[in-house]
């Protein structure tokens, strides 16, 4: 919920409109303009990491308003492809969802069978993700980060062009997998921002990635909310292609906003000299592969071990993360007898505490704090779940879900900021790719998993298993900030 992995939640803070607009720096043989950061002036570096962040920050809003908009829409559109497919695709894909539903021994209805349809699209965008974060990341070491996030913007405008006429469900599909093959934008983000950062001023620009997908998944939901019931009419046909409009027009502006401002932020002297990106594309794919970081060639032996730990602490706590907050949904209704209006304040809830959160302490950690935040986030988010599974009242479950949003707020900010110390200025793209390719990989099948454990042996069991296994990444990054604790006193 509260990363560039997580489907939820700040409030949007104020931003100096000059600091955008400023421009500043020298221009390459290709016209656009990069940032010096080698330029004289502690000040002068700063202003212009600060700039950049805001930058990324505002182009991040647009896309995830744009994004989330569809959200609130979607059983209402899988109603209308049930309806109104010609290409008989939804039929196909109903008829396998229902067989997971019996598998796992959910109930029969329309409510749940549209959840965990939805569950399946997800899915499929993560998966997506998976596939093309790594190769996307590679390809801006090569070419740098300006290029590949306007041909990223240009992918993400095309799929909601695609979702405004698509009339039947098969291209209502290839819409959202146009999307999710170019989503890379936000795996760029964290690269850009690494790009321009100090090791002082890093985690500020990561928790101001967080707070983007916070306000994107706050407001979004609701935007969609208010153009579902001012647009209702007789018209099917309205029902996805007003709002698919409203996201291209945010879109577009996204697209000009980078073009007009974003600088390019990887010179091309610090820039990788293959031109072999696609040639190295099984590997960038290749699981094995990923959670080795086998891509990333400027690493030691000792940190080719801490990244691969951090890599894979990042798929087990999102696997869990992201399963069990799938079901959440599926808990209050059942427990609570919560409505939709009911689960979306809930929804709201948990991002106005991450907002507190993120804009009050995340971005306030100092460095060389991160592992140490990351497992308190952990610690408080394993208790929450076991209170989860007990609550009888709904005070003591909003107590849980306070505890669910600092980990939220905290944990991926900080794994996400310590794994971007590690390789040259000129693989950052590559890590930073492969990184959120885990975390897209761990969201395709979390879902699945919790699913399974839900329905198969109730909400107590999904729930206490997900915090006894998050003791795995637990144990992991304790080791990590023993070794640093010890590194720390011995300098």
């Amino acid at each position: 919920m509260s990363s560039p992995d997580s489907p939820l939640l700040p409030v949007l803070s104020p931003i100096a409109i000059s600091e955008m607009t400023t421009r500043s720096g020298k221009v390459f043989n290709d016209g656009k303009a990069d940032i010096n950061m080698n330029s004289p002036g502690k000040n002068g570096r700063a202003e212009k990491s600060d700039r950049i962040f805001y930058i990324v920050f505002a182009s991040l809003v647009l896309d995830l308003l744009a994004f989330t908009v569809i959200l609130p829409l979607l059983p209402g559109l899988l109603d209308h492809y049930s309806q109104n497919d010609s290409s008989g695709l939804y039929n196909v894909l109903k008829n396998s969802v229902s067989g997971f539903r019996s598998l796992v021994g959910a109930p029969d209805n329309a409510r749940w069978n549209s959840v965990l349809f939805g569950g399946v699209i997800g899915s499929l965008f993560s998966l997506l993700q998976f596939l093309t974060s790594p190769i996307i990341g590679a390809a801006s070491d090569v070419y740098g980060r300006r290029p590949l996030m306007i041909l990223c913007m240009i992918g993400i405008a095309t799929s909601y062009l695609i979702w405004a006429v698509s009339n039947s469900f098969l291209t209502f599909v290839i819409a959202r997998i146009v999307g999710g093959i170019s989503k890379g934008n936000v795996s760029l983000s964290t690269a850009i921002v690494t790009d321009v950062s100090s090791p002082q001023k890093r985690g500020k620009g990561m928790a101001l990635i967080g707070v983007a997908f916070s306000i994107g998944f706050v407001f979004g939901p609701s935007i969609g909310a208010g153009i579902s019931i001012l647009t209702k009419a007789d018209d099917a046909a309205v029902a996805y292609m007003i709002p698919a409009l409203f996201s291209l027009t945010l879109a577009l502006a996204d697209l000009i906003f980078i073009y007009v401002f974003l600088e390019e932020t990887l010179p091309t002297n610090k820039r990788l000299q293959s031109k072999n990106v696609l040639s190295h594309a099984i590997e960038y794919i290749n699981p094995v592969s990923l959670f080795k970081f086998s891509s990333v060639k400027k690493l030691s032996a000792t940190e080719s071990s801490k990244v691969q730990s951090l890599g894979a602490i990042y798929f087990i706590y999102l696997f869990i993360y992201s399963g069990l907050e799938f079901t959440l949904p599926f808990l209050m209704h059942d427990r609570f007898s919560y409505t939709s209006v009911q689960q979306g304040r809930m929804f709201f809830f948990l991002g106005f505490v991450m907002a507190l959160v993120q804009g009050g302490y995340t971005r306030r950690i100092s460095p060389g704090k991160e592992s140490k935040i990351a497992s308190h986030g952990i610690l408080i988010l394993m208790p929450s779940f076991v209170m989860m599974a007990y609550a009888s009242s709904t005070w003591f479950m909003y107590l849980a879900l306070t505890l669910f949003s600092f980990a939220s707020a905290t944990v991926v900010p900080c794994l996400t900021t310590l794994v971007s110390t590690y390789g040259g200025d000129n693989e950052k793209g590559t890590i930073m790719g492969i990184f959120r390719s885990l975390g897209a990989l761990a969201r395709a099948f979390g879902p699945f998993w919790a699913s399974a454990v839900y329905w198969s042996f109730g909400p107590n069991a999904c729930y206490i298993q997900g915090a006894l296994i998050l003791l795995l990444p637990m144990y992991q990054i304790y080791k990590q900030v023993k070794a640093e604790t010890k590194r720390s006193t011995f300098m």
